[in-house]
């Protein structure tokens, strides 16, 4: 009976380290570059002292297109209420990565894009499909992923935002 006591108790202390962990894991120093084509190392991203939120996305993911829409008739309201950024890190490969920069002028989206054509940082963040959501707190912590899309999670994606930004 001890012995099952005492490996409850590493088993939660085990858990417990783990997603403290968890919590303290940041943006890997990681070079990609914009639509523009400049560089931009994207652990920069964890130092800006303000709430960022990592959109996953590709030009023929219909989900992703969706959510990026959806949030984007949100988007000024959310800057200037929560003092954050979105960052869409497309995922489109060599072949479709130069539809973007005109997709993206042709949508209207204010979102700074990034290209992960190889799929460097989703795969760093452990992102396993599109859309893939990061969030980072003021702390540059990774705080919340969240993968898929159903129409309204971008009212709980607000909430999260604003939870965050009250820290």
């Amino acid at each position: 009976m001890k012995l099952l006591q005492h490996f409850g108790l590493f088993a939660f202390l085990l858990l417990a380290g783990m997603s403290s962990l968890w919590a303290q894991e940041r943006l890997p120093s990681l070079e990609l570059a914009n639509t523009k084509g400049e560089k931009i190392n994207v652990e920069s991203y964890g130092k800006k002292e303000q709430v960022v939120v990592l959109s996953f996305w590709a030009t023929w993911c219909v989900p992703c297109r969706k959510e990026l829409d959806n949030i984007a008739a949100l988007y000024d309201e959310w800057k200037e209420k929560y003092n954050m950024q979105l960052v869409a890190v497309s995922v489109d490969d060599q072949r479709t990565s130069s539809r973007v920069p005109s997709y993206v002028n042709g949508k209207g989206w204010e979102y700074e894009v990034l290209l992960d054509t190889k799929e460097e940082l989703k795969r760093a963040l452990n992102g396993l499909e599109v859309p893939y959501t990061v969030v980072l707190n003021k702390k540059g912590e990774i705080v919340y992923k969240h993968a898929g899309y159903t129409e309204g999670d971008e009212l709980e994606l607000e909430k999260k935002i604003a939870e965050l930004s009250a820290e």
